[in-house]
């Protein structure tokens, strides 16, 4: 990735980018912890599925020691966050949307679940398998999602990737919120 002279050291990637991150990566950057979901992003299988599961974990431990208004606030500093976390780790590795970060995969599911407590252990495994599949699959307004803030030829790693990161995940998020209220009020 060529950078002008003048680009501020922190946006250029780490010596080795390109490579598949390990332990080492995760813990260089705080923004690299979280974006990888804890070491969740490290799976060398589905690491979006690792992720999504760690985040179903995190979900049900903490959740019910939470009020609704701290659920939400927590909700909005993940994303926040999360974005910056996001584009950091997506600068560092000189990748646009690596399969690494699933901090995207965490926030989106949290909403999921969020939105669908206080569902039973059935409901949480049939949200979990539509958000994986409209994260994976890419139908329609995700794909769209997808390709909307992709990094154009010769321009550097930015917020718009960042972000972007997060929203098709978030669009997923809201495909398996409709297709769970369409079966329960149908």
């Amino acid at each position: 990735m060529a950078l002008a002279p003048d680009e501020p050291a922190l946006h250029r990637p780490l010596q080795g980018a390109g490579r598949r991150p390990g332990w080492r990566f995760l813990l260089s950057h705080p923004a690299h912890l979280l974006a990888l979901g804890f070491g969740s992003g490290l799976s060398p299988v589905a690491p979006g599925t690792a992720g999504t599961l760690w985040a179903w974990i995190a979900f049900a431990a903490f959740a019910p020691r939470l009020d609704e208004s701290t659920k939400a606030g927590v909700l909005l500093a993940a994303t926040l966050l999360g974005a910056w976390a996001c584009t950091v780790t997506a600068r560092h590795l000189a990748q646009a949307d690596p399969s690494s970060i699933v901090w995207d995969e965490v926030v989106a599911f949290w909403l999921v679940l969020w939105l669908v407590t206080p569902a039973g252990f059935i409901a949480q495994a049939v949200a979990f398998v539509l958000f994986r599949f409209f994260d994976a699959a890419k139908p329609g307004p995700v794909a769209w999602a997808d390709q909307l803030f992709k990094r154009r030829r010769g321009r550097p790693i930015g917020w718009a990737q960042g972000t972007g990161i997060l929203l098709d995940d978030f669009v997923a998020a809201l495909c398996t919120l409709l297709v769970i209220a369409v079966w329960r009020f149908a």
